[in-house]
């Protein structure tokens, strides 16, 4: 068995949607970002490209690259799962956590973890989804931005899988 830990943070801005889990929640701001910056799938990617030893989302899917411009993310944890899949691992559970103050996100962390898991091919009672506040403190408290934290158990697969 693997473990993979993954991070990322995006700044709030004007005349953006805000998608996490791949859900467009109603916000007045959005993630800005070269795809469409959705803070939980992206840690979520890095998670799983780290308990595979296959690297981070930088080196994959760079910023760089015209082709994920505005890309959904949910498009790069479809890559990011045959990344890790063609390396023979088995994707056993995600544990993540949202860091916001607002908007709430609890009516949308059912349809997150489905999103998840439809994509990665696992049962959604593998994914779990929390969110928190930061109370107020540091860019995420006072609204700026919007954070997001992934652990990721792999395993190798059986050979009779």
């Amino acid at each position: 068995m693997r473990i993979g830990i993954g991070y990322d943070v995006h700044r709030l801005a004007a005349g953006r949607k805000l998608v996490l889990g791949g859900v467009d929640i109603p916000f007045e701001k959005g993630l800005l970002g070269h795809s469409d910056a959705d803070v939980l799938v992206h840690a979520v990617c890095d998670a799983l490209l780290g308990a595979a030893g296959l690297g981070d989302i930088g080196m994959h899917f760079p910023d760089t690259d015209p082709d994920y411009k505005d890309i959904s993310s949910i498009k790069i944890l479809a890559k990011t799962y045959e990344l890790v899949s063609s390396k023979k691992f088995k994707i056993m559970n995600l544990d993540s956590t949202i860091f916001a103050d607002a908007p709430k996100l609890s009516p949308y962390r059912k349809e997150m973890q489905k999103n998840i898991a439809r994509t990665i091919e696992i049962d959604p009672e593998c994914v779990n989804v929390k969110a928190t506040t930061l109370e107020g403190l540091g860019m995420i408290g006072r609204g700026e931005g919007i954070g997001a934290m992934c652990v990721a158990l792999i395993d190798l697969r059986n050979k009779n899988q």
